[in-house]
C-alpha cells in the first residue's frame, strides 16, 4: 500500500491520515473521498451495435488556443490558478458521459470487474442510502461523514446491494476509478481526455466565464447542470429536477454541443495532480510526468456553493486512481475519430 501525505481537501489513504476529525471547513470536505486503503475509515459493442447508445457520439473539438485556469481562483488550495494561454490541436470528445448502458455494454463484452467490485465496497452519499443499508455501517469519513463505506455498493449498485440502475441505463455510470475508466477507453479505441482538453472542451468557445454557458449560473431562471439545490447536506430541494444523477442528455449543451460538463458526476482526466502551474504558453499539455493521485473535473450533483464549488470549468479536485464514489464518472476522448475495432 502505497504511503500518502495527508491532504486537507481528500482524506488520505491510510486510516491515521484521515481521521482528523470533523473540524474541518465545509468548502475543504472531501467531494468525493480517496478510498484505499479500508483502513481509511475512522468513527469506531459491428463495434456500434456493442457500445451503448451513447458512447459513439463524439464531438469534434476544434483546434484553439484558450486561457486555463483563473486569476480569481475560487478554492486556492486546489491549483486553479493562474490563468495561462493553453494551444491545443484538434480532437475528439464524447458529446455525453460514459451511461450505464455503455459500461454495461463493455463489461459484457470483456467479463470486465470493476475496482469497487474487488474491494467489495465503495464510498455513497448519506443521503442515497435506504435506512437498510444505513443500519449496517458503523463508519464514515471523519472530515466528511456524509460519505459512508457501502458494502456490495458498485456500478451496477450504486447505492448498495438493494439499488438497482435498471431504471438508470441512460445515467453516468458510477463507482469507477480512474483504473476503470481508463480500461474502458482502451476497449472502445480512446482515452481519457487531458485535464486542458477537458476544459476546453468544457468552456464551449466562450473565454474567461465561469460556466459552460457563461457567468449566471440560471439565466433567465434556467437551469443549466445538475447540481445540489437548498442546504448541503441535509436538504436537496431538487429545483433542477433530480436529487441523484440525471441522464447524460438532460440539461442544454454547452457551445461545442456537449451535455453535463458540470454537474451531475465528476469526470476523470488523464493528467497526475499537481497545484503549481506556469504561467507560460503551454502546447498540448499533459500533465506531470507522475504523481499520486488524478485529476478530475466537473463537480457532480452533489456540489454546492457552500461545500463544493467546483462545477465551474476552472474548477479541478482529485483522487487516487482506485478510488471509486457515488458521484464519479468519466467521458472518452480520441485523438482520431475512431473506427471499427
Amino acid at each position: 500500500m502505497r504511503k500518502m501525505m495527508p491532504n486537507p481537501h481528500f482524506p488520505s489513504s491510510k486510516r491515521q491520515e484521515r481521521c482528523w476529525g470533523a473540524a474541518v471547513s465545509s468548502l475543504s470536505a472531501p467531494c468525493c473521498p480517496e478510498v484505499r486503503s479500508r483502513s481509511s475509515l475512522c468513527c469506531s459493442v459491428s463495434h456500434c451495435a456493442s457500445l451503448g447508445a451513447f458512447a459513439v457520439q463524439m464531438v469534434l473539438i476544434p483546434a484553439g488556443v484558450f486561457t486555463m485556469g483563473t486569476q480569481e481562483p475560487q478554492i486556492q488550495q486546489d491549483g486553479e490558478g493562474p490563468a495561462r494561454r493553453v494551444h491545443l490541436g484538434s480532437f475528439y470528445m464524447d458529446q455525453y458521459e460514459v451511461s450505464n448502458l455503455d459500461f454495461e455494454s463493455f463489461v459484457n463484452s470483456t467479463g470486465y470487474i470493476t475496482e469497487a467490485e474487488k474491494f467489495g465496497d465503495s464510498f455513497v452519499f448519506e443521503g442515497m442510502l435506504s435506512e437498510a443499508v444505513k443500519a449496517d455501517i458503523h463508519q464514515a469519513v471523519a472530515a466528511a461523514p456524509w460519505w459512508l463505506p457501502v458494502k456490495g455498493a458498485s456500478w451496477r449498485h450504486p447505492e448498495g446491494p438493494d439499488s438497482s440502475i435498471s431504471s438508470r441505463m441512460d445515467h453516468p455510470v458510477l463507482h469507477v476509478s480512474w483504473n476503470d475508466a481508463l480500461a474502458f477507453c482502451r476497449w472502445a479505441g480512446k482515452r481519457l481526455p487531458t485535464e486542458a482538453e477537458w476544459e476546453y472542451s468544457c468552456r464551449g468557445g466562450l473565454e474567461n466565464r465561469l460556466f459552460p454557458w457563461g457567468n449566471k449560473l440560471q439565466p433567465k431562471g434556467q437551469h443549466y447542470a445538475n447540481i445540489w439545490q437548498g442546504e448541503f447536506p441535509t436538504n436537496n430541494t431538487a429545483e433542477d429536477g433530480y436529487k441523484g444523477t440525471a441522464p447524460v442528455s438532460a440539461f442544454p449543451p454547452n457551445g461545442y454541443g456537449l451535455y453535463n460538463m458540470v454537474g451531475n458526476a465528476w469526470e476523470w482526466t488523464s493528467d497526475w495532480w499537481a497545484v503549481h502551474h506556469s504561467p507560460q504558453d503551454f502546447h498540448n499539455p499533459q500533465g506531470p510526468s507522475s504523481g499520486t493521485d488524478r485529476v478530475k473535473k466537473g463537480g457532480s450533483y452533489m456540489c454546492h456553493k457552500s461545500y463544493c464549488y467546483r462545477y465551474r470549468c476552472a474548477a479541478r479536485s482529485q483522487n487516487t486512481p482506485d478510488s471509486s464514489a457515488s458521484n464519479l464518472g468519466f467521458r472518452c476522448a480520441a485523438s482520431t475519430a475512431p473506427g471499427p475495432r
